[in-house]
């Protein structure tokens, strides 16, 4: 397997996985996952830990929307 399949596995369980816990469709996670990866790579000087910034990104803001929306 190479190194990109490999990424490319990890994108699509994050996305799975966050989707299924917060029930929000996998399209509207992709899209919020791809924005916060942009917005961390852009001035990141080291990326090792981009994606997992982008997916505490994602799951608070999704754990946020949650909770506005259960009131």
């Amino acid at each position: 397997m190479t190194g990109e399949t490999m990424k490319t596995q990890d994108f699509e369980d994050v996305i799975r996985e966050i989707a299924a816990l917060t029930a929000t469709s996998e399209e509207v996670v992709a899209q919020m996952y791809t924005e916060a990866l942009e917005r961390f790579r852009k001035d990141a000087r080291v990326f090792d830990y981009i994606p997992l910034l982008a997916e505490k990104r994602v799951r608070e803001a999704l754990r946020i929307a949650s909770k506005i929306a259960d009131q």
